[in-house]
């Protein structure tokens, strides 16, 4: 079924090509301000006009944007017959709309600007009535951000029909290509997304943001995401692979960040709520408030939610609160506090041997498991806008955390006898700037674009590991807290850094972007860790503690470059080359858990990544990006199962251990394809509000080891790399009705370098391939919306993940079939 979806799309979107190559019209003028002097960098903006056939408008659609020159002028070529709005906008001046047909010539349309007292962030041309397909592409330079020639998706969350209350990433990313992702966790709380045979676990291979700045637990010594946004607070997700690390960090997998809605603009107070119940004790309440009065935006919101989970022992209780006010203090200065709140406590019911998840998947062996996280983020955002051509942004961000994890870690093939738990505890403290400055200027007569930005960031870690009570409940005290019988470690880490990037538009349509970053990281340890030797009937045999401080200094620098060649807005030629790094994190310079040891000599990885694509839109009919992709991942750190005489018994019995250390170079190749189609547009009513829409997502990714370090290892596949990686669905919407099918599904892939299709622990295993079907469906009428929908809609039983540790170990069973309903108002 799979393939004939994606026969049909292919067929589609090149049988109809003269959509694409059909005579077309252009747009040019001049903007001025109210003196008659030209405006130099004012945004113009064309959007058709849908209208039916007595002249109503229905939507506007497909918006193209251009830049003015030195001399006020702009042109806007490739535009098919039909009706527009151009809107002009400069930033301190009146937005000015005109409507013009295009039908048998081009089109000259001036603009005269006025002065108005606030200045405007963005311009939505088309207004509420405009719809996306659910995702599009950054442009090329949006804000502060350079973003040209990058492979790279934006999901938009008001025009997708997906389970929001339970952030389910299958549904939320389902149409960004090449993506794995854990189905862990049934309630949203993490989220764990990675690609292009890149570890998901809690986003750690991307630079994870919000709003602009990071919210993971410390960016490079232990870059994981205890804290995901609830998706109903989010306007959109911006994703950018490999090619982001020069300006927003070193990582492999790249940047994502998740952009909170603003207030409304049009309303001073404005309020929102939405109750959800579902399956299994689900019970989710979103409210937020918003509005805007002359100089001031303010949003906010706060969520509760609660869960009894799919599995025995699955309780959840989480709050998350958030809260933001755009102060503009001057025509070119504003400034933006933020401050975010979660706080959560899950019963974990632990992992599965693969013979238990073959008897029962829904069974759990760990009821003594418990999992808390505490997260506090502040930022304050400051934009000055220094001229049309320069503008200067700086945030400021910290983060206060914790998270602790108390329970039985040892194998799961084993009972829980009792006794004292294992009690695992981390405090965060964290904080950082990030300044940006963007200057516009002329080169060879057009418009070139240059970035340049300072990173600065304090990371600080407190790790702690002992022994907890032992008792049942979510007691997160030590037994002995001044004499720990695990380890007890201060983990800093510094990480200044600097970059430049710039876009050179060599023609109208073809642009180089190269950029530079030049790194400095610095990561510490410094403590103790007890040594503790036991015979087989318990007697401590030794009993020492060691003492243990690290210190690693590296500097260097990554370089990139972007080519893009835009022949018209419905095609787009791009490529980009980018250099990687991943330092090693505090869990590769310390850790203590079950039989997993680290190499002491493990070192940091380095590689690049590599994209040559295709991508387009042609109004709301077709949106596409195909792409080939090579990423080079040299000194991969993997994990391996390791034997060598047990010192415990004099040499004279072997053990077998799982052993963390560079394991060999990984070459990752690919091919990424995304394309949708409104069939209702494309065959029965162009100008209709009806809408049906169909989209295939696939991934073809081969991915193996070489150069291996480690025996057993040469020509292995990588871990974490389904060979397939398909998503299909189809949308139907009809005025205020909306409903969404989608299939999944992942080819068989393995968990770790050595390929071991099965152990006894379950942590080392294949993950078998497997297929899901989600159905969705949402109403509006006036000020509600009634949103319902099926997750798994066939009930099957099927795993993402081997954990190592918490929340495992073993198999962690992906959620069974669900339903929800959600009821929002707005008032």
């Amino acid at each position: 079924m799979k393939h004939f979806f994606y026969v049909l799309l292919l067929l589609l979107t090149f049988g109809n090509s003269n959509v694409l190559f059909a005579q077309t019209f252009s747009v040019q003028g001049t903007v001025t301000d109210d003196k008659g002097t030209p405006i130099e960098l004012a945004n113009i903006y064309v959007s058709e006009l849908n209208e039916k056939k007595d002249g109503n408008l229905i939507r506007y659609s497909s918006e193209t944007s251009d830049l003015t020159d030195p001399k006020g002028q702009y042109k806007i070529a490739n535009l098919q017959p039909g009706n527009y709005i151009v809107a002009a906008y400069y930033n301190g001046k009146q937005v000015v709309k005109k409507r013009v047909q295009l039908k048998q010539a081009n089109k000259n349309v001036d603009f005269e600007l006025s002065v108005i007292k606030s200045s405007l962030d963005e311009i939505i041309v088309g207004g509420q009535g405009q719809k996306t397909f659910g995702i599009r592409r950054l442009r090329s330079v949006e804000g502060v951000t350079i973003n040209e020639g990058k492979k790279n998706e934006v999901i938009v969350l008001d025009d997708l029909s997906a389970n929001l209350a339970t952030n389910n990433s299958r549904q939320v990313y389902a149409k960004v290509a090449g993506l794995n992702i854990w189905q862990s966790d049934g309630a949203g709380v993490q989220t764990s997304v990675g690609g292009r045979g890149l570890s998901p676990k809690r986003n750690s291979n991307f630079n994870t943001r919000q709003n602009g700045y990071d919210i993971a637990a410390d960016a490079l010594g232990y870059p994981e995401s205890y804290y995901t946004p609830p998706t109903r607070a989010l306007k959109r997700i911006e994703i950018i692979r490999g090619a982001a690390s020069l300006q927003y960090g070193t990582q492999f997998g790249g940047m994502l960040n998740f952009k909170f809605k603003d207030g409304p603009k049009d309303e001073t107070f404005q309020l929102n709520t939405h109750q959800t119940y579902g399956s299994y004790g689900l019970f989710n309440s979103f409210n937020s408030v918003g509005g805007s009065t002359d100089k001031v935006n303010y949003y906010g919101f706060y969520q509760y939610k609660t869960n009894k989970g799919w599995r025995p022992n699955s309780n959840l209780d989480q709050h998350t609160a958030y809260g933001s006010v755009q102060l503009d203090l001057t025509e070119k200065l504003s400034i933006t506090p933020e401050f975010t709140y979660m706080r959560y406590l899950a019963q974990q019911p632990g992992g599965l041997t693969d013979t238990q998840f073959e008897q029962d998947p829904s069974q759990s062996n760990r009821e003594r498991n418990w999992f808390r996280v505490n997260w506090n983020l502040l930022a304050l955002k400051a934009n000055y806008q220094f001229s049309s051509m320069t503008r200067l942004n700086t945030r400021f961000f910290g983060l206060k955390a914790s998270r602790d994890a108390v329970g039985n870690l040892s194998r799961i093939d084993r009972l829980d006898f009792g006794g004292p738990r294992n009690l695992l505890r981390d405090d965060y403290l964290n904080w950082g700037n990030e300044t940006r400055l963007i200057h516009r200027y002329n080169f060879a007569n057009n418009i070139s674009v240059f970035l340049a930005g300072f990173r600065y960031y304090d990371g600080f870690t407190h790790r702690r590991q002992g022994k907890g009570s032992a008792g049942s409940d979510a007691d997160f005290n030590y037994q002995n807290p001044d004499n720990l019988t695990g380890s007890d470690f201060d983990l800093p880490s510094k990480n200044r850094a600097f970059f430049v990037e710039n876009i050179f538009n060599i023609t109208p349509e073809f642009s180089i972007t190269p950029g530079i970053r030049l790194e400095y990281i610095r990561t510490k340890s410094d403590g103790y860790y007890r040594n503790i030797v036991k015979d087989l009937a318990g007697n401590i045999l030794l009993d020492e503690t060691i003492r243990e401080e690290r210190d690693k200094k590296r500097s260097f620098a990554l370089f990139g470059v972007g080519l893009s060649y835009k022949k018209s807005e419905s095609l787009e030629i791009y490529g980009n080359f980018s250099q990687n790094y991943r330092a090693i994190n505090f869990n590769d310079i310390r850790v203590d858990v079950g039989n997993l040891e680290v190499d002491p000599n493990i070192k940091d990885e380095r590689g690049f990544n590599a994209d040559l694509g295709i991508r387009g839109n042609v109004t709301q009919l077709l949106n596409y990006d195909l792409s080939l992709f090579h990423l080079s991942y040299e000194d991969r750190i993997g994990t391996v199962l390791k034997t060598e005489p047990n010192p415990k018994f004099n040499n004279l019995v072997d053990r077998t251990f799982r052993y963390r250390t560079n394991v060999a170079d990984a070459k990752i190749y690919g091919l990424e394809t995304f394309a949708e189609v409104d069939l209702y547009k494309l065959f029965i009513e162009k100008y209709s509000e009806t809408q049906l829409s169909l989209f295939t997502n696939l991934a073809l990714i081969t991915a193996t080891y070489s150069d291996a370090q480690v025996t057993g290892i040469e020509d292995n596949k990588v871990e974490h790399v389904p060979n397939v990686n398909f998503k299909t669905g189809l949308t139907f919407s009809h005025h205020n009705f909306e409903a969404t099918y989608q299939y999944s599904f992942v080819g068989e892939h393995f968990s770790d370098a050595t390929n071991a299709r099965q152990t006894p622990t379950a942590i080392e295993g294949t993950i078998p391939a497997y297929y899901i079907m989600d159905l969705s469906a949402q109403y509006s009428y006036n000020r509600f919306n009634l949103e319902a929908g099926v997750n798994n809609l066939t009930d099957n039983r099927y795993f993402t993940r081997r954990a190592t540790g918490y929340p495992g170990p073993g198999i962690i069973p992906a959620k069974a079939r669900s339903f929800y309903v959600t009821l929002g108002i707005e008032i």
